[in-house]
């Protein structure tokens, strides 16, 4: 694989995350016409918007190089293979770096990028104040300490799915990721930590109007990163991907 290269300042990501939440509307009216089985959970809900669906914080966007994949021919371009676990750490991805020199780390500026209603920002780029949207589980979060960013594909499944012969630079670009706003997601540590390093056979966000938009994301952060699944992932894929044919899976390939 290519070295990565440095990406975009981090004005000019911000820019980016923010200019594809204007494609996420495009995107939410084939989503709301999702539907699956939901997973329990006794998460507290905030009320639905006018459309029947709550828009989530890291709904899909990005700048694809060319017109999306129907999502079910996205999962069938994925090619099938063993997972390796063996040598993972997560030290092996380093990760919240300040790649830019803002002051703001990749966790900080997903939460920037991600806000509904702004924080305030202090020095050394800390926040306060500020109103998020966790799509995995409709719950408005109002305190950046109770929000985890979560890696869309986890460490370990990344590792298990490729990552392990990448370079540490590789690794490093994948956990800090900006390029993408499907990669790092904003999400309720508590539904993050439900999920850990599980793939959609194993676990689904219990949100039932989050089904296709994560399905999605999944699909686009293994294509983006030219990974791979097992398969029991790729059958649990197609199979839950069935209520969402009109959802459309758009990627950049990384450097």
């Amino acid at each position: 694989m290519s070295p990565h290269q440095p990406r975009p300042a981090g004005e000019s990501v911000k820019l980016r995350r923010l200019g594809s939440l204007y494609a996420a509307v495009l995107t939410a009216a084939a989503l709301t016409a999702c539907s699956a089985e939901p997973v329990e959970a006794d998460d507290a809900k905030p009320t639905a918007t006018a459309s029947g669906s709550t828009e989530p914080s890291g709904a899909p966007g990005g700048t694809p190089e060319e017109a999306g994949l129907p999502l079910v021919e996205a999962i069938g371009s994925i090619p099938v293979a063993e997972e390796k676990r063996t040598g993972y750490e997560r030290d092996s991805f380093r990760h919240w770096v300040d790649e830019d020199g803002d002051s703001c780390t990749t966790r900080a500026e997903v939460l920037l990028a991600e806000a509904v209603t702004a924080p305030e920002q202090g020095a050394r780029c800390s926040l306060s104040g500020g109103s998020w949207l966790s799509y995995y589980d409709e719950v408005e979060v109002t305190d950046a300490k109770k929000l985890d960013i979560d890696h869309m594909v986890p460490l370990a499944e990344a590792w298990d799915s490729g990552a392990h012969a990448w370079t540490p630079e590789r690794r490093e670009a994948y956990a800090n990721d900006l390029g993408a706003d499907r990669s790092l997601v904003a999400v309720t540590a508590k539904t993050n930590r439900s999920k850990a390093d599980r793939d959609p056979a194993q676990w689904m966000p219990p949100a039932e109007s989050a089904t296709c938009t994560y399905l999605v994301d999944w699909t686009a952060t293994k294509l983006r990163w030219a990974l791979a699944m097992d398969d029991a992932e790729k059958t649990a894929l197609l199979n839950l991907a069935e209520p969402c044919a009109d959802s459309v899976v758009e990627y950049e390939p990384a450097s």
